[in-house]
């Protein structure tokens, strides 16, 4: 166990906080915690500050290198050799490929790829994480859909483009966003009418206006950005 995974094991315990209530706070698996607390991953600055904040006390006073925290074994940190380092130009040790990747796993998140019924993830697709957030989304609330239709084609959204989804049940005037009625999920930007009714436009060469009440509707997300296929 590292140096800064025994204080956020320490502080956790002492909290009376499970790993998986610790997991939930910031937003990241039960596995996540474990892999700190045993010191197998790298703890970021960024990731340094939202456990100070979720376990309410300061753990930034503890000096942590790569070293320390990646080269752990069984019995103890290991002392690494410089004779079996390359060495650059600048006489500095060459980083590993799987130090890099575990620095970076610290602070990217698998976003789900998902169809317009929002069941079965398809892929995934690793997007950073920033102030707890993706793109400006909670990181609970972020998903991709694939585009399904091309009946937003005005809109140059297009069938197997992805649309970043910030899920949402608001109904947001002007949003674009997935909705579901009359049975069917759909894409459609949203204008309101007054309290009770909507209007939902759609484009596939000409514009397509229908007008429904609020509550014959429900909005499953508002879509953020569009990566389009070419």
């Amino acid at each position: 166990m590292s140096r800064i995974g025994e204080k956020i094991k320490e502080l956790r315990l002492k909290k009376k906080i499970s790993e998986k209530e610790l997991a939930k706070k910031l937003g990241v698996s039960e596995k996540f915690i474990v892999e700190v607390e045993s010191g197998k991953r790298v703890v970021t600055d960024i990731l340094m500050k939202n456990f100070s904040k979720a376990l309410g006390q300061n753990i930034d006073d503890l000096s942590l290198s790569f070293e320390g925290e990646t080269f752990l074994e069984d019995k103890g940190a290991k002392t690494l050799n410089p004779v079996h380092n390359k060495e650059k130009s600048t006489g500095a040790p060459e980083p590993t490929k799987e130090l890099w990747q575990d620095a970076f796993s610290s602070v990217l998140k698998a976003v789900p790829i998902y169809g317009y019924d929002l069941s079965k993830a398809t892929g995934y697709k690793e997007l950073p994480i920033l102030s707890n957030k993706i793109e400006g989304i909670a990181i609970d609330k972020a998903v991709y859909i694939r585009i399904e239709e091309d009946d937003m084609l005005g809109y140059r959204i297009g069938r197997g483009d992805l649309a970043l989804l910030a899920i949402t049940s608001e109904v947001i005037n002007d949003s674009i966003c997935l909705v579901e009625y009359n049975e069917k999920k759909s894409v459609r930007q949203i204008k309101i009418i007054d309290n009770k009714n909507l209007l939902l436009l759609s484009n596939n060469g000409s514009t397509k206006i229908e007008t429904i009440g609020i509550k014959q509707v429900s909005i499953l997300g508002k879509l953020h950005k569009i990566e389009i296929t070419l």
